[in-house]
C-alpha cells in the first residue's frame, strides 16, 4: 500500500492539484494504469455534501493528467456494497469532514478489515488522513465539543499509521473554539504523553516502501509545546 495522507491536495482556494513538496509527481510514479478509484465520504448521510466533494476530487485530478478507467462513491447509499467497492478500487480517497462522524462510519462498514492486505494508493484529505491513525486525535471542531465532557477525543482508526496528523495549520492555529484557543489550550493539553504533527495544506505524509515521510512544513506537538521540525520542501522520515 503506498499513502498520501494530505491536509488538502489542493492549492487553497482552488482545484488545482497542489504541486509543493513532490506530491504530484510522487503521485504519478504510483498512479494505477486504467485507475479505478473509490471516494469514500465523511459524512455517510449527506449525499449531496459527497457528490460535490467527489466530484471536485474527480476534475482536479483529470485537469492534471490524472484519469480514471472508473470512479464510484461510497456512502450510506450503498455502505452494503462497502466489502465490493473497496476490492475493485485500486485507488481509495478518503474525504474530510467532521472526524468522528467519519470514524463511525468506517467502523461501520469494516473499513480497517476491508483495507488489510490492500495494496493500492490511499489519498486521504483532512478528516480522512487523521481517520488513517492507529489512535485518531479527533481535535475538537465544532461548537461545544472542547467543553463536552463526553466528546471523546482519542478514537480508534483504521490503523495504517501511529502518526497523529492535524491539518489545516495555517488556517485554524489561532482559532478559538467555545472560548478556549484551539491548540494553546485545547491540544497542548491533549498533546501530554502524545506526539501530535501539525502540516499547512501542501504538506503531507507519505507512506511507502517501508518508510513514513513527512514532506514540507511540519510541526512537531508534544509535552504541551509545538516547534518547528521541517519547512516548505524538506522531508523529515518518522
Amino acid at each position: 500500500m503506498i499513502c498520501f495522507l494530505t491536509s488538502s491536495p489542493v492549492i487553497p482556494d482552488t482545484k488545482i492539484l497542489n504541486p509543493a513538496n513532490r506530491f504530484v509527481d510522487e503521485l504519478r510514479q504510483h498512479y494505477p494504469r486504467q485507475c479505478r478509484a473509490l471516494f469514500i465520504c465523511s459524512d455517510p448521510d449527506n449525499s449531496e455534501k459527497t457528490d460535490r466533494f467527489a466530484d471536485a476530487v474527480k476534475t482536479s485530478f483529470e485537469d492534471a493528467g490524472l484519469p480514471f478507467r472508473q470512479f464510484r462513491v461510497l456512502d450510506g447509499r450503498n455502505a452494503h456494497s462497502a466489502t465490493t467497492l473497496v476490492k475493485e478500487a485500486d485507488l481509495i480517497v478518503f474525504a474530510g469532514g467532521h472526524v468522528p462522524t467519519q470514524n463511525r462510519f468506517f467502523s461501520s462498514i469494516g473499513l480497517k478489515a476491508l483495507l488489510n492486505g490492500y495494496r493500492g494508493v490511499v489519498i486521504g484529505i483532512s478528516a480522512g488522513s487523521m481517520n488513517s491513525a492507529d489512535v485518531v486525535y479527533a481535535q475538537p471542531e465544532e461548537k461545544g465539543e472542547a467543553v463536552d465532557p463526553a466528546y471523546q477525543r482519542f478514537l480508534p482508526g483504521l490503523g495504517l499509521t501511529k502518526t497523529m496528523l492535524l491539518p489545516h495549520y495555517q488556517a485554524v492555529k489561532d482559532d478559538v473554539l467555545d472560548g478556549l484557543r484551539l491548540f494553546e489550550d485545547i491540544t497542548f493539553h491533549d498533546s501530554y504523553g502524545k506526539t501530535f504533527y501539525a502540516i499547512p495544506d501542501g504538506s503531507y505524509l507519505f507512506i511507502g516502501h517501508g518508510k513514513e515521510e513527512l514532506r514540507g512544513e511540519a510541526y512537531m506537538v508534544q509535552n504541551g509545546k509545538i516547534h518547528r521540525i521541517a519547512g516548505n520542501g524538506d522531508s523529515v522520515v518518522l
